[in-house]
């Protein structure tokens, strides 16, 4: 069978910093003949609901506290990836996310004034290095 990881609220999950989740239902449907693993390097390390996080010149920092949770982020994911199966086919990750965006995460200014650039999720990037011959997409750029 083959494997997907993919970010938990896009699966129904409420996982989101806010509680709620981002379920779709047409990566649900595409993964229908999938083994789903799902994916959420932000719960479990900070719980729900939680501050929110963004990437402010390229580290994760929490909007309240102002903490840099850039480390715990990557370490976590590391220690995710290790626990999956040697053979990966499919990683679906939730666009515009602090640790899942692919391509489209907003990176700001030290401020957060204005967005410098988009980029990838410091659980994208991760998942990039460890996964360089294994399709990746965000939930828009899915072929269904």
């Amino acid at each position: 069978m083959k494997v997907a990881v993919v970010s938990s609220c896009l699966l129904g999950e409420f996982c989101r910093y806010d509680g709620k989740t981002k379920e779709d239902n047409r990566v649900k449907e595409f993964l229908k003949d999938y083994k789903v693993i799902p994916f959420c390097p932000e719960a479990p390390l900070f719980g729900i609901p939680r501050e929110r996080i963004d990437i402010i010149q390229g580290r994760v920092i929490t909007s309240q506290t102002k903490k840099d949770v850039t480390k715990l982020i990557e370490e976590w994911t590391k220690k995710f990836i290790q626990t999956l199966p040697k053979k990966v086919d499919i990683i679906i990750l939730k666009s515009k996310s602090p640790s899942c965006g692919l391509s489209s995460t907003p990176i700001w200014n030290e401020n957060k004034e204005k967005v410098l650039r988009y980029g990838d999720g410091i659980a994208a990037g991760v998942f990039k290095q460890y996964f360089k011959d294994v399709l990746m997409v965000d939930e828009n750029s899915l072929n269904t």
